[in-house]
């Protein structure tokens, strides 16, 4: 079966656009039309495997239909958007969102950037887990514990860690982290992989993890 994309876009030529490059890829594909009410239960019940989300929208909130489509699923979000205000991008990976590209986009690394989000999304099958210094990371669960503590893990917090855990005790190239995350790191943001290690920075430290178990190297990358 054919993995389903939904995009939620007011620009109608845009959207339309997406939609047959998708298709043409070999994508099912639903787009939201209409009302913006109701937008991320309207979405989740179309049971995408990866969702389309533009920032900007008439008299609806991209960054609030985000929050709201995370509460209730863990379905890979990518954030369009024309606005570069960092401030805008910080706030969509705090609020959930696994990705963000800026307008205008080419179709190809708009694609490119989905592709390696299902990839990501389907994840390890195996409960295997991994441990270092009290911190357990259960990649099958997508969940990290310390002591008697466990937390879910987003999918790049888990990227993130597994890296880090996988080297310990070794600085890993930020380059390497965003291959990792993103299978590339020529289209992103450097700034984007900051928020990521700082959302599990966050996840960490709710679980009452030391705050020097994730080193970071200026200029060169993270260490657990």
């Amino acid at each position: 079966m054919a993995q389903r994309i939904y995009i939620i876009e007011d620009d109608v030529a845009l959207r339309t656009e997406l939609a047959h490059v998708l298709e043409l890829s070999g994508f099912a594909v639903g787009a939201y039309e209409g009302s913006w009410a109701d937008t991320a239960a309207r979405a989740l019940a179309a049971e995408p495997d990866c969702i389309v989300l533009d920032l900007k929208l008439p008299g609806a909130d991209g960054h609030s239909i985000c929050r709201d489509i995370r509460v209730n699923s863990s379905v890979p979000i990518l954030m369009l958007t024309s606005s570069e205000s960092e401030f805008d991008e910080v706030m969509a990976m705090n609020l959930g969102a696994d990705d963000y590209v800026t307008k205008p986009y080419r179709p190809a690394v708009l694609l490119a950037h989905i592709q390696a989000l299902l990839r990501r999304s389907a994840g390890p099958a195996a409960d295997m887990t991994m441990r270092h210094k009290g911190v357990t990371l259960n990649i099958g669960a997508g969940t990290v514990s310390f002591g008697d503590r466990t937390a879910e893990l987003t999918r790049n917090e888990l990227r993130i860690l597994q890296t880090l855990m996988r080297n310990p005790g070794v600085v890993v190239p930020r380059s390497e982290i965003m291959c990792a995350l993103w299978e590339s790191d020529a289209f992103i943001d450097d700034n984007t992989l900051t928020v990521n290690v700082n959302r599990l920075r966050k996840t960490l430290a709710s679980l009452g993890v030391p705050d020097d178990f994730l080193v970071t190297r200026r200029g060169v990358g993270y260490a657990v």
